[in-house]
């Protein structure tokens, strides 16, 4: 006797109130990102969309594509995110439902999952906050975001993204260079971000004022930081005593954003982490926030969800 089939559904959603290249992309690009990632047909026709397959995944896509049109109603210009169609992510909160954007100089941003979204929220209500979570989860992203947003519209004076330069140690001085050369590669992700969502030059300006400062953590001791938007990024290879450095440089009208990764731990073996260990210390303190992010707020390549789910099994194992 065969197996049954699984239920199948056939759905047809009508665009007549949009250009469909708006949604689609040009020559269909994002139509086509959908395709390679699902296995129900997905055929575009004039102002129709149809969808057939499984009806769960039938169901999934058809949240996915009445969010983005919604979307596209409210002027939204749609980017490749928008069309992250993971299982784990649209139980979490559907990819596109998040209209909150945080405006910077090259591009608007805006959560991806419910997960960002309490995370946006932490940040433009708390003075403090933690976010830790795995690679890719946008921790340092959002952060740099809304720091670089509150630059641009005066509400901050200076930007401030530090990094520890872990690796380097005591083997600092045996790599090439000025003292400057030789940190700027632990340092490489803030300008990665800082690029991405500003201008080269207007940020090479803002540098050479001193608007923006990227620095290793040790070159904070000793300073207070008055009126600035402060980063502290890989805060899981600090150690205690550099994370109350870094919390006690605060002045007044200023914020901090805090991010790690602690299962990247790369202290020696033994040393407690600062990320770690300032949870306990602050967790009741009013004006601090923690925000826990996870495998579903994941938004790089899709296989990078994949990577610490399977590490998060092999861990619990």
């Amino acid at each position: 006797m065969s197996e049954p089939e699984s239920d199948q559904r056939d759905v047809c959603i009508t665009l007549s109130e949009i250009d469909p290249i708006r949604l689609f992309g040009q020559n269909d690009q994002w139509l086509r990102q959908v395709r390679r990632r699902t296995d129900a047909r997905v055929v575009a026709r004039g102002h129709e969309l149809r969808i057939i397959g499984e009806a769960q995944e039938v169901q999934r896509l058809e949240t996915l594509f009445l969010s983005l049109i919604r979307l596209v109603k409210q002027g939204r210009r749609l980017e490749a995110d928008d069309f992250e169609i993971s299982p784990e992510r649209q139980r979490h909160g559907v990819t596109g439902q998040t209209t909150d954007a945080i405006t910077t100089p090259r591009k608007e941003v805006r959560p991806k999952t419910a997960g960002q979204a309490a995370y946006l929220e932490a940040m433009q209500s708390k003075d403090i906050v933690f976010s830790i979570g795995p690679a890719g989860t946008g921790k340092t992203y959002l952060a740099a975001a809304i720091a670089i947003s509150a630059l641009s519209h005066h509400e901050v004076r200076r930007l401030i993204l530090v990094r520890p330069a872990v690796e380097a140690g005591e083997k600092l001085g045996y790599l090439p260079g000025d003292l400057r050369e030789k940190v700027d590669p632990y340092l490489r992700p803030l300008y990665d971000a800082l690029y991405d969502l500003m201008p080269l030059e207007r940020a090479k300006r803002l540098m050479a004022m001193e608007a923006i400062e990227i620095v290793p953590l040790a070159f904070m001791r000793g300073r207070t930081l008055n009126d600035s938007y402060v980063i502290l990024d890989e805060a899981q290879n600090t150690t205690p005593l550099q994370m109350k450095m870094f919390l006690t440089r605060l002045g007044n009208k200023s914020k901090a954003i805090i991010t790690g990764d602690i299962t990247q731990i790369d202290l020696p073996q033994g040393q407690i982490s600062g990320l770690i260990h300032v949870r306990q210390v602050l967790r009741d303190v009013k004006g601090v926030a923690f925000v826990e992010l996870g495998r579903a707020d994941v938004v790089r390549h899709p296989l990078v969800q994949k990577i610490v789910e399977a590490y998060e099994r092999l861990e619990n194992s």
